[in-house]
């Protein structure tokens, strides 16, 4: 900055972090927070048009000054800019900790600044800070779900808040400046979650702010001598740990200044499965904000899932709080409706805190909200409080298991740091068999706690043993299952059957389509019952439609399938594989119609498969079934269905191929050979073995994989299976180049051919030719390899089998590469890729890139050749392929430096 002895009119913007010195906000967290600010502050002000570059700023710990020059206009740095601020933070505390995430406060002033050797001198800058200092700016930021606090100087606003054609004046409030020397008017706007526009406001005389600590200015009013303060809060939670970011969320209920501006009861709704924590949350949250209700705390214990009681009646709980009010019994109305009004009238204004726990209902809520905004209700339960939401427009917040670092923090509180720093894997599987559930935490750590001499490790493998049971006791408010069978209660017998049938079905979740089959239910029943299951918190709803259970939850739920007839089970059970099992078919017959596995048996009844569309969603349908499909053929073998679990192999096994899920493919072919040993039909076991071989050649296991081949071959020789021999010489062609042996393979893709001639079938013709195109393009036999090729490629897009067609292009790429011809081998390549990039082949795409770069480089196209092999080094690499990563790498290292010719 030069400097100058003249002053110079500039628009001033101070943006400050809101609780910067948190003891939560260590020095690590500090600098993180710090660093965020000035992205978020860069963003915003280019977002208003003003590059920082062009801007003189100050840092200031907490806080950044700027001063924008100027030529550049006022207006954007105020309907803009905080805006822009609010959007970029919002990213910002997306992506970071906790103890990173922040509010801001802004302040905008426009005035004189003068530059010397010593910085900036200026009364404007000065009031720019004091604006920001205000304690109204705190306080409407506090009581703002938003994220960003807005302050303008009387100036800003009459000479550019009223003449904008962006903002509406009447979002703004006008609050007394008193900070210091500074005494003037200024301006408040939360603009990510703006006051209702009051155009009143701008003519209503503004109060004097009361003194921080005038009783009368912090309670809205005089205190009554006559009025029962009531303190029902029950003790604070011991061993409370974490829940960062929902005391945060929280903090959010705080009353907000009586300024007119909020006309709702602030409510905010905990829900969550039994045992979660939320009872332990809201005392804790209430102990520690406590001091912001200094006209007093309610509580009632509603007791909605109470394994002693009926949930509590609402004129009950009314009736209690008038008690506690100082109502004397002759004053209390007789009906509901008239000790409701009775209850409002007496918390109206006055800053209370009402604590409804343990609700079943939002019956039970309604008649104990106040009808003021100055209290906050704070509920919990188990179940969504939907008309609570719709209504009454209370905030939900869900709560979910605890984390790792916050469980190890609960162990250790309960523990001591001794036997958990001692026993760190120990420790670490405790977590991990506890599901971080807090109650299962608790209890794990009452019964270390009672045992001291007994090792973690040995604690561990006992819970591994008995897993839910050990989390049963005779105190029914200690004991997990029974806390968990209380949710049941509120439930209808086809509901808690779903709920049983949910923790015996195949996979971690399920969509709604697998539960309906399971079930045997209509789409719009099963939808009915997993909503109420969810609004009862026992699954949870996730994104692109699942349901999935705590571990724990689903524990139980087996427990409570149990105690259903074997018969249902079993069907509920097969209708899900089967749901599986055909779906994997429809999508398998899309991808390879011309190679698709042997057509199952028909599902059984109330299974409603769900045959994808076309090829894409046929492949977005496996990725995310896959885990479930593998569940589903473990839970086919375990119950004796041999031939489903050899199905359901072949049905995944060109998605497998596709994606590279090697180990899986070997998994599934391994558990489908034990099946086959039970079937009577040779030729699944031909199949399986086939498919065996192809696995472990696929994973370099060469013995293992011409042992199973030649097993296939012997089978079909034996029971004069032609196409099942055609089938198995092709494989073990490949199984021998993979072992460096081409004039086997050569020998073995010629009887494949042979075969396929003898049977007529054009389409397996096709793929025999262009296998004997590849093995003739390996011994150099260049002119046979293409015409084996061109004569495949015919066939192939004859009968439309788009996957053959693909490979048969990157053996002609081969050809002509090895022939010299390189510029048709790039183009024979591109198209193989662009083939198998539309047909998902995330594997096979890596080894034609390879190849591609060869002729890429023999034409002087280095660049070309260099982003080629390192995207096929990048992709080797992300599918566990580090031999073959370590062979690109070398080839991009004999390229040498980059700046070659493109």
């Amino acid at each position: 900055m030069v400097e100058s002895v003249h002053a110079v009119h500039r628009t001033i913007v101070v943006v400050d972090v809101e609780g910067f010195g948190h003891p939560r906000r260590t020095l690590p967290h500090q600098v993180g927070t710090r660093a965020g600010l000035y992205r978020v502050v860069d963003a915003a002000f280019r977002a208003a048009g003003v590059p920082w570059e062009a801007c003189y700023h100050e840092d200031r710990g907490d806080s950044v000054f700027v001063l924008v020059p100027p030529d550049y206009l006022k207006a954007p740095l105020v309907e803009v800019l905080p805006g822009a601020l609010a959007e970029a933070l919002r990213g910002h505390n997306d992506t970071s900790p906790a103890a990173q995430r922040t509010r801001l406060r802004v302040a905008v002033h426009a005035g004189e600044v003068a530059f010397d050797r010593h910085g900036t001198t200026s009364t404007a800058l000065t009031t720019a800070f004091r604006l920001l200092d205000a304690p109204a700016l705190r306080t409407a930021l506090a009581g703002s779900p938003g994220l960003v606090g807005l302050i303008v100087s009387r100036w800003v606003f009459d000479e550019v808040v009223r003449h904008s054609a962006v903002l509406d004046p009447g979002t703004f409030r006008p609050v007394p400046l008193r900070v210091k020397e500074v005494r003037d008017l200024a301006w408040i706007a939360l603009p990510d979650h703006p006051y209702p526009a009051d155009p009143a406001v701008l003519d209503r005389p503004v109060p004097d702010e009361p003194a921080p600590d005038d009783e009368a200015g912090r309670t809205g009013r005089a205190p009554a001598a006559d009025v029962v303060t009531p303190r029902q809060l029950p003790g604070p939670p011991a061993h409370f740990v974490g829940r960062e970011r929902h005391l945060a969320d929280l903090d959010r209920a705080l009353p907000r200044p009586d300024d007119g501006t909020c006309q709702a009861v602030p409510i905010t709704a905990l829900s969550g499965v039994g045992g979660i924590g939320k009872t332990w949350l809201a005392l804790h949250w209430a102990h520690l904000r406590a001091r912001h209700f200094p006209d007093g705390h309610l509580f009632v214990d509603l007791r909605g899932f109470s394994p002693h009681s009926e949930p509590l009646h609402p004129a009950v709980a009314v009736r209690r709080f008038l008690d506690a009010l100082g109502v004397p019994p002759g004053r209390l109305p007789v009906d509901l409706d008239a000790q409701a009004a009775l209850y409002r009238s007496l918390v109206a204004d006055r800053r209370m805190l009402v604590v409804l726990d343990n609700a079943a209902s939002a019956d039970q809520v309604v008649p104990l909200l106040p009808g003021t905004p100055t209290c906050a209700v704070l509920v919990t339960g188990r179940r969504t409080p939907a008309s609570l939401i719709d209504r009454h427009g209370a905030r939900h917040l869900r709560l979910d298991v605890l984390s790792a670092a916050e469980s190890r923090a609960l162990l250790t509180t309960r523990l001591g740091s001794g036997p958990v720093e001692a026993e760190p894997d120990a420790t670490d599987e405790l977590i991990a068999l506890c599901g971080r559930h807090c109650l299962a935490l608790s209890i794990t750590a009452r019964h270390a706690a009672a045992r001291t001499g007994v090792p973690l490790a040995e604690l561990a493998a006992e819970l591994r043993e008995l897993g839910l049971g050990m989390m049963d006791d005779d105190d029914p408010a200690a004991s997990l299952p029974t806390v968990l069978s209380w949710s049941l209660r509120h439930l209808t017998d086809r509901q808690r059957t779903t709920f049983a049938l949910l923790g015996i079905a195949p996979g971690a979740d399920i969509d709604l389509h697998a539960a309906a089959s399971l079930v045997a239910e209509p789409l719009t029943d099963t939808r009915r019952a997993l909503h109420a299951l969810e609004e009862a918190s026992l699954v949870e709803r996730r994104a692109g439609g699942r349901y999935a259970m705590h571990d724990l939850v689903r524990a139980y739920a087996t427990s409570v399938a149990d105690d259903l007839p074997a018969s249902l089970r079993r069907a509920a059970l097969d209708r899900a594989i089967d749901f599986y099992l055909h779906t994997a078919h429809a999508a398998q017959l899309l991808l390879e119609p011309r190679a698709a596995a042997i057509t199952p048996d028909p599902p059984a009844p109330g299974v409603a498969p769900r045959p994808p569309a076309d090829r894409s969603a046929a492949m977005s349908w496996l990725d995310t079934e896959h885990a479930h499909l593998i569940a589903a053929q473990r839970a086919a073998a375990d119950h004796g269905r041999h031939q489903t679990v050899c199905h359901l192999a072949m049905n995944v096994a060109g998605f497998h191929r596709r994606r590279g899920h090697l180990h899986d493919n070997l998994g599934t072919f391994r558990v489908a050979l034990d099946a086959a040993a039970h079937l009577p039909d040779p030729t699944t076991a031909m199949r399986v073995h086939r498919h065996l071989g192809r696995a472990h050649a696929r994973l370099g296991q060469h013995d293992q994989a011409t042992e199973h081949l030649h097993r296939a071959l012997d089978l079909a020789e034996q029971h004069g299976a032609t196409a099942h021999q055609a089938a198995a010489h092709q494989e073990l062609a490949q199984a021998w180049e993979q072992r460096g042996d081409t004039g086997k393979a050569f020998d073995h893709a010629q009887h494949a051919l042979d075969r396929c001639r003898a049977l007529g079938n054009r389409s397996m013709e096709a793929d025999a030719l262009s296998a004997v195109g590849w093995y003739a393009a390996l011994l150099g036999e260049h002119d046979a390899a293409r015409r084996h090729c061109h004569a495949a490629l015919v066939l192939h897009r004859e009968h439309d089998n788009p996957n053959s067609e693909a490979h048969t292009l990157d053996t002609l790429g081969l050809v002509e590469l090895r022939a010299g011809n390189h510029r048709q081998a790039v183009e024979d390549y591109r198209q193989a890729l662009t083939l198998f990039r539309s047909l998902g082949h995330t594997y096979d795409i890596v080894g034609t890139q390879e190849r591609l770069g060869h002729p890429e480089a023999a034409l002087g196209r280095l660049d070309q050749a260099r982003t080629t092999w390192r995207e096929a080094e990048n992709r080797y690499r992300d599918q566990g392929r580090h031999d073959d990563a370590a062979r690109v790498r070398r080839l991009l290292d004999g390229l040498g430096p980059t700046g070659g010719s493109g």
